[in-house]
């Protein structure tokens, strides 16, 4: 196993000998740090080994891939059908292409950090790849984990709930509906001074019916008795 400047020497010893390098003179006989981390990227070369402290480690494969494919660069071929050549193929079939010597391939030992370790994505079908980068599946929750339903409100919570309100029957379905309760006199100014909204009202279609007279909410029976309609619940006013 190598670092990254002994993987490039033994590439520049391997082709050495019998690379003429690419017909059209734009690439780079002996690859480089950067042209080797590029091939990474795309998938021509798998990703290191591992790491010795903050150093990548490469070994044999990535030797022969990355002969490989400047082999196939000599011969003419262009890095697209050359990745659809190469990628995931066996070291074997790598071997036969890049005509490596065999004292080439032997490497020291070295001690890697460990890690966990990171299949080849281009080998898994998508659903797997998907799963295996997501990591493990959560574990399903038990069944006696599920939470309790809540208490049903007493009728005493309900009641509590309720906010009373104060509301004027204006006529012809209008109602107008008030944070407080509603003297006899405030029913009586407010259902005169309602008639030209009802007007409007009525003019736009806005009204169940015309209020040809005023609601009998403005005339009380008797002073100080409250009208059925001088209050509204909280349903009066869902239902207007």
């Amino acid at each position: 196993m190598w670092t990254m400047d002994e993987l490039v020497d033994r590439v520049r010893q391997a082709l050495a000998a019998e690379y003429s390098g690419a017909p059209n003179g734009r690439v780079r006989d002996v690859p480089d740090r950067r042209a080797i981390r590029w091939y990474t990227s795309t998938g021509l070369v798998d990703r290191p080994l591992g790491m010795q402290g903050r150093t990548a480690i490469y070994g044999p494969r990535h030797l022969l891939q990355i002969v490989a494919v400047k082999r196939r660069q000599a011969q003419g071929h262009a890095l697209a059908a050359i990745q659809a050549e190469l990628t995931g193929v066996s070291d074997e079939d790598l071997a036969t292409v890049a005509r490596l010597p065999a004292d080439l391939l032997a490497g020291g030992n070295r001690q890697l950090d460990a890690g966990p370790a990171r299949p080849h994505f281009w080998t898994q079908s998508p659903a797997r790849a998907a799963n295996t980068a997501a990591g493990p599946p959560a574990a399903e929750p038990s069944p006696t984990a599920a939470p309790s339903p809540a208490a049903a409100r007493s009728p005493s919570d309900v009641l509590s709930s309720l906010t009373e309100i104060g509301g004027v029957a204006l006529g012809g379905g209008a109602f107008l509906v008030l944070p407080v309760r509603p003297t006899m006199m405030d029913i009586v100014e407010l259902s005169s001074a309602a008639r030209p909204l009802l007007t409007v009202l009525v003019e736009r279609g806005l009204l169940h019916h015309s209020p040809a007279e005023p609601h009998p909410a403005a005339q009380p029976s008797s002073p100080g008795a409250p009208h059925d309609a001088d209050l509204l619940t909280t349903d009066d006013r869902s239902a207007s």
